[in-house]
């Protein structure tokens, strides 16, 4: 499946983010914050994972959609891609 650059570049952007909340979550259980704050930003991290997910499900839809005989020669039937976005709700 090929990406378009701009999309890569926006998972990358995505996941470093998460990164930097998950990293964020990890020293507010070492200073012993308030148990409500976590689960905050837990939720938030979840939630833009989530979404870094449906951004690349949603690309692979439009190249598979774009190109459906080389998206099928390559492995990904549309039926394979919907089922991962399906995963991931």
């Amino acid at each position: 499946m090929e990406l378009p650059a701009e999309t890569v570049d926006d998972l990358t952007k995505r996941l470093r983010r998460a990164e930097g909340q998950l990293r964020g979550v990890q020293q507010m259980l070492e200073d012993g914050r308030d148990c409500r704050e976590i689960a905050q930003q837990l939720a938030a991290a979840t939630k833009a994972l989530q979404r870094t997910g449906f951004v690349l499900i949603t690309a692979g839809l439009t190249w598979c959609l774009s190109d459906p005989e080389r998206s099928a020669a390559e492995g990904y039937e549309v039926e394979d891609v919907q089922k991962m976005f399906l995963s991931l709700s």
